[in-house]
């Protein structure tokens, strides 16, 4: 057996514990040793829910201490890290969530998650200054309406059908407030300075973001959003920009 082949059967074996010792891993009389190998991995089992308990905190505490840890131990014997950063652990853990039959009852609890996942990557993006209004004012009309923005590094946006951002905000207290289920929102996370920021946007302001973060140029999400009768564009840009959104502007075929 090559080394590599010897690698990912030792590390499959970490994360699974229906597996045996892998072969090597013996005593110094030379007999496999899966009593020091049980130790092992259950160290590294709790250093992997550790790392989800950190990252996850509101999704652990909607459905508990012991819900979690068995959903982040299943979720665990088929996820190995992939970086040695153990705060980039559980990207795909939202999409688990997602999938993991034991939470069903709880249809908003991946995109809570994905909020969280969201919260930890702007957390540790990489620096960028947001754009300013200002850099916007010397535009006229045309120029204008073929500009497309630059998401900010540490920006995403989230639409849910579930108030996710109003929940995950009744979790940042000592004691959880109270969250309205009453219907939707688009959550915009953003880093501008230091601080990770979390906020739930307009409804009226939700499609025109979404069109900005996918890419369309300003004119081109100004019509998508032609429809809403209550919709600002002045407003909504301001807002976004204000907020730290997006990081530099280019014009179309720039």
């Amino acid at each position: 057996m090559d080394i590599i082949a010897i690698q990912n059967a030792f590390a499959a074996a970490l994360v699974d514990p229906g597996q045996p010792a892998p072969a090597g891993i013996t005593t110094a009389r030379g007999k496999p040793d899966e009593k020091r190998f049980a130790v092992y991995r259950n160290n590294v089992a709790v250093g992997l829910t550790r790392a989800l308990e950190s990252r996850f905190p509101v999704t652990r505490q909607l459905v508990g201490a012991d819900f979690f840890a068995g959903m982040a131990r299943a979720f665990i014997a088929g996820h190995k890290p992939a970086s040695p950063l153990i705060f980039a652990y559980g990207g795909d853990f939202p999409d688990f969530v997602a999938g993991f039959a034991p939470a069903a009852g709880l249809p908003y609890l991946a995109d809570v998650a994905r909020l969280e996942a969201a919260w930890t990557h702007a957390y540790h993006a990489a620096d960028a200054v947001p754009l300013a209004i200002a850099t916007l004012a010397g535009l006229d009309g045309e120029r204008l309406a073929v500009a497309r923005l630059t998401v900010h590094p540490a920006a995403a946006l989230l639409r849910s059908c579930f108030p996710t951002g109003s929940i995950w905000q009744a979790h940042q207290g000592d004691i959880a407030g109270s969250a309205s289920f009453s219907g939707g929102e688009c959550v915009l996370v953003t880093r501008p300075e230091f601080d990770v920021r979390v906020h739930v946007l307009p409804p009226r302001d939700a499609p025109f973001a979404e069109a900005l973060f996918g890419g369309l140029t300003l004119g081109e999400a100004a019509e998508r959003t032609a429809a809403e009768p209550e919709f600002d564009f002045g407003a909504a840009l301001v807002g976004l920009i204000g907020l730290g959104a997006f990081a530099g502007v280019r014009m179309e075929g720039g």
